[in-house]
C-alpha cells in the first residue's frame, strides 16, 4: 500500500462561520496528514485555472464570484487512500443529499454554499496541489502516530 496525496479547500462559507478548526480536526483525528496548509484570499485567474473544467456551465461565475469573495484554507492532505477517504469524509457535493456525519452532511444546506472541495482522483489531485502549492511548500515528515495507524 502507497501513501497518496490530495488537494482539500476549505470553502469561504465555511471560513465565515468559523467551521476551519472544526474540519482540520476531522482529518487530524482520523489520522490523515496535513503536509501542506495556507489561508489564502483567491484571485480570479486562481478561481478560473482550479474550474476551468466547468467553464461555461452556467454554474460557472456564481462558482468563481463565491471562492472569491473571502479567504480559503488550502491543504495538501496525505495518507493511505486518501483520497477516497477524504471524499468519503466530506460527503456528497449537495449538502442536502450528503449523510449525515460527513462534514457537507452536518455543516452544509445549499449547493452553492457546500464547505469543502475536496479532489475526485489521482489526476485531478496532482494538479490541484501543483495549482495551489509550490513544491516546497509542501513538508516531508513523520507523525508520531504514523506507527499505530496501519499495519
Amino acid at each position: 500500500m502507497e501513501k497518496e496525496r490530495t488537494f482539500v479547500m476549505i470553502k469561504p462559507d465555511a471560513v465565515q462561520r468559523g467551521l476551519v478548526g472544526e474540519i482540520i480536526s476531522r482529518f487530524e483525528k482520523k489520522g490523515i496528514k496535513i503536509v501542506a496548509m495556507k489561508m489564502l484570499k483567491v484571485d480570479r485567474e486562481l478561481a478560473e485555472k482550479h474550474y476551468a473544467v466547468h467553464k461555461g456551465k452556467p454554474f460557472f461565475e456564481p462558482t468563481v464570484k463565491y471562492i472569491t469573495s473571502s479567504p480559503v484554507i488550502a491543504m495538501v492532505l496525505e495518507g493511505y487512500n486518501v483520497i477516497e477517504m477524504v471524499r468519503s469524509m466530506v460527503g456528497k457535493t449537495n449538502p442536502q443529499e450528503a449523510a449525515a456525519g460527513t462534514i457537507r452532511g452536518d455543516y452544509g444546506q445549499h449547493i452553492g454554499r457546500n464547505i469543502i472541495h475536496a479532489s475526485d482522483g489521482k489526476e485531478t489531485a496532482e494538479y490541484e496541489i501543483n495549482l495551489w502549492f509550490k513544491q516546497e511548500e509542501i513538508c516531508d515528515y513523520k507523525r508520531i502516530d504514523e506507527v499505530w495507524l496501519t499495519e
